[in-house]
């Protein structure tokens, strides 16, 4: 009955801070979760372990059937899941089950590929949406220019405004976010479009002050331009979305690395860190802009769940990862003893972080 209250509550509290677009967020988070499990799942199948449970959500189950000997279950709190297996219960983590199709009876080597499958799954679903949002094409700003700088490197070679960036440097720019990653404070070519006529610039970018991804002031090579407002559709197809694919994953996947880095060091404050709240909020308004901006989103947050997963906390995949790695140098298991009292640290640190990270969302939303 609990969960299926908070079931009730949160449609309710979602349906009216977002009105039918609150939907998308619970499609997408369970679908992420779905593929993270499927992953799990499809690993430890081809080992033979018997798979007894396949949950989307938490709580109280609200349809299941059973087939093929494992029961699939849909439950109440969407937000979470998970795959359970003949032998193993993070609940009880030195319960162990010796049948021959039990996940306790494995090498640690063959407990490692099933505990990655879940993450690589959500890396490889990323790539797969990064894949069909280069064939849909996205919205982004034009490389038209629409302010220039006084000083800049930009208005001393002779760039004005209406001015469109054709390439920097013989690579082509499709939009006015690809231009800062081509600047260095070394000399450059650029080909720009003036009424139809183009015309090479070179030039050397100034250091001035940007902002990074993480909203931190920084020395940035800089030309000095502003974009002029108008939107184009960019699309990479063919052999490029592959490309784009890659380059969007390795993109994503590095800079929740460096967050994460700098959250631990203190470099960004923990009070950006956010939870469920932030992430509906953000499914929601992608849903109300685009299909695409909404993909674009899910392949994050999919690239998120990956990474995150594969932290060495205990109860993470990382974590479970890290006791097999323990077992494989030292050829023996980790003790018992502190095998589950890391489990239930681990425990604590994941629900720790929950809350605060929920704390965080209830004061963005109050301010």
């Amino acid at each position: 009955m609990k969960s299926l209250f908070f079931l009730i509550l949160i449609l309710i509290l979602g349906f009216k801070f977002y009105s039918i677009e609150f939907l998308a967020t619970i499609l997408v988070i369970s679908f992420l979760i779905f593929f993270h499990e499927l992953g799990h799942f499809l690993a430890a199948k081809s080992l033979g372990v018997k798979v007894e449970i396949f949950s989307i959500g938490f709580g109280k189950s609200l349809l299941e059937f059973n087939f093929k000997n494992t029961i699939y279950r849909l439950s109440a709190l969407p937000f979470g899941g998970y795959v359970k297996l003949k032998g193993q219960d993070d609940m009880r983590p030195g319960f162990e089950n010796l049948d021959p199709d039990s996940y306790s009876v494995l090498s640690a080597f063959k407990k490692i590929y099933i505990l990655f499958a879940g993450p690589f799954f959500n890396l490889l679903l990323a790539f797969i949406l990064y894949i069909l949002i280069g064939n849909l094409g996205i919205q982004k700003l034009s490389t038209q220019i629409g302010a220039i700088a006084p000083n800049s490197a930009a208005q001393i070679a002779g760039i004005k405004p209406d001015d469109t960036i054709l390439s920097i440097n013989g690579v082509k720019i499709q939009s006015f976010d690809e231009i800062s990653k081509h600047l260095s404070l070394k000399p450059l070519n650029i080909v720009i479009d003036r009424n139809g006529e183009k015309i090479n610039f070179n030039l050397t970018p100034k250091i001035g002050q940007g902002y990074n991804d993480f909203g931190q002031l920084v020395p940035k090579a800089q030309l000095g331009v502003s974009p002029k407002g108008t939107d184009v559709l960019v699309f990479h197809t063919g052999l490029q979305s592959l490309n784009y694919a890659l380059d969007e994953s390795i993109k994503a996947s590095t800079l929740i690395v460096k967050g994460i880095a700098k959250l631990i060091v203190g470099d960004v404050e923990a009070k950006n860190l956010g939870g469920i709240i932030t992430m509906a909020n953000i499914t929601s308004k992608a849903a109300q802009t685009s299909f695409t901006l909404l993909l674009f989103i899910a392949a994050l947050i999919s690239i998120n769940l990956g990474i995150l997963n594969l932290l060495p906390i205990p109860m993470l995949d990382g974590g479970h990862i890290l006791f097999n790695i323990y077992e494989i140098i030292f050829r023996r298991k980790v003790p018992q003893k502190a095998f589950e009292y890391l489990s239930y640290g681990g425990m604590a640190i994941l629900l720790s972080l929950m809350l605060f990270a929920t704390f965080n969302d209830i004061l963005r939303a109050l301010q």
